[in-house]
């Protein structure tokens, strides 16, 4: 990773190479840490981060989640994010706030220690979310089950999470894929594993509820109000493997992948293996959303 300006730590701006934690963080021991991912744009109007607020607020909802008292507001969050952005001289990159119990009491039990935070950004490139934008992923549905809420909180973007997700990935990976599809306990769809996901069937775009266990995702949220804003709707509904295999197109959509094309699942074929037309319109329109050039999003922009 290049190290570009500084990260901000409980307040203070410091060197990338002092950006430290203790060996005994409670977070490196337990998984009790939530964060976010965040995109700044180089727009032809300035550099602006994207859906800042709800990026901001799900942070503070996954806090809540995991009994974690902030020692800091949620505008001074939100500030300490352009500060970070600000002093990295980056015209677009990636944000990553995290939230973590930090060091003091070593055992189970999280809440006797401090929750500490911090915001990093780094410089933008697509790596693993290539595979998609152009040609289409290839997908395999994953022998991982999608955690559910009963085990733990799946609306929390947690780390505890993305390990079940790790697993799933690099299953993929390693067997030729580019990504996985994870299925709930019920065998439905649930998600990818940092993706939400959108079948098209004879014009018809759907997608699972978040009760299959897929995180209540931003781009996905605006990929829904774009669709709807320009005439059209999506069905949430549960959805079944066989869903999958007869799709005419299939999406993903997150703050890294953005709108991405699958043309294979497993062995089948999607479509005629090529990405198809509405999801190459969604590309192109999130693309003028983001990059500040559709006049009736322009509030999801925080320029810098």
């Amino acid at each position: 990773m290049k190290e570009v300006g500084k990260i901000w730590m409980n307040g203070k701006l410091v060197p990338f190479k002092d950006a430290k934690v203790h060996v005994l963080t409670h977070a490196l021991h337990y998984s009790t840490s939530i964060f976010e991912g965040i995109r700044c744009y180089n727009t032809p109007k300035g550099s602006a981060i994207f859906r800042l607020q709800e990026h901001v607020d799900r942070f503070y909802k996954s806090a809540k989640l995991y009994s974690m008292k902030m020692q800091f507001t949620k505008k001074e969050i939100s500030d300490a994010i352009i500060k970070t952005v600000q002093t990295s001289g980056l015209k677009e990159c990636y944000i990553r706030p995290l939230a973590y119990y930090g060091y003091g009491t070593m055992g189970l039990t999280p809440t006797q220690n401090k929750v500490d935070v911090s915001i990093a950004c780094w410089e933008w490139a697509m790596g693993e979310s290539k595979a998609g934008k152009f040609s289409g992923a290839k997908c395999k549905v994953s022998s991982w089950i999608k955690i559910d809420s009963r085990s733990q909180p799946t609306q929390a973007k947690a780390a505890a999470n993305y390990s079940n997700a790790a697993l799933a990935r690099v299953e993929a990976l390693e067997n030729g894929y580019d990504e996985a599809i994870m299925l709930n306990w019920q065998g439905k769809i649930s998600e990818g594993s940092a993706e939400n996901i959108f079948v098209v069937k004879d014009d018809v775009i759907q997608t699972p509820p978040l009760t299959a266990g897929g995180l209540e995702g931003i781009t996905r949220d605006s990929v829904i109000q774009l669709i709807e804003q320009n005439g059209g709707f999506v069905i949430e509904r549960d959805l079944e493997r066989d869903d999958l295999y007869s799709a005419d197109e299939i999406f993903m959509t997150g703050t890294a992948a953005e709108v991405k094309s699958v043309t294979q699942v497993d062995k089948v074929k999607i479509g005629n293996a090529k990405m198809g037309k509405i999801t190459r319109a969604l590309q192109k329109s999130f693309t003028d959303v983001v990059m500040g050039q559709d006049d009736r999003f322009l509030s999801w922009l925080t320029f810098i």
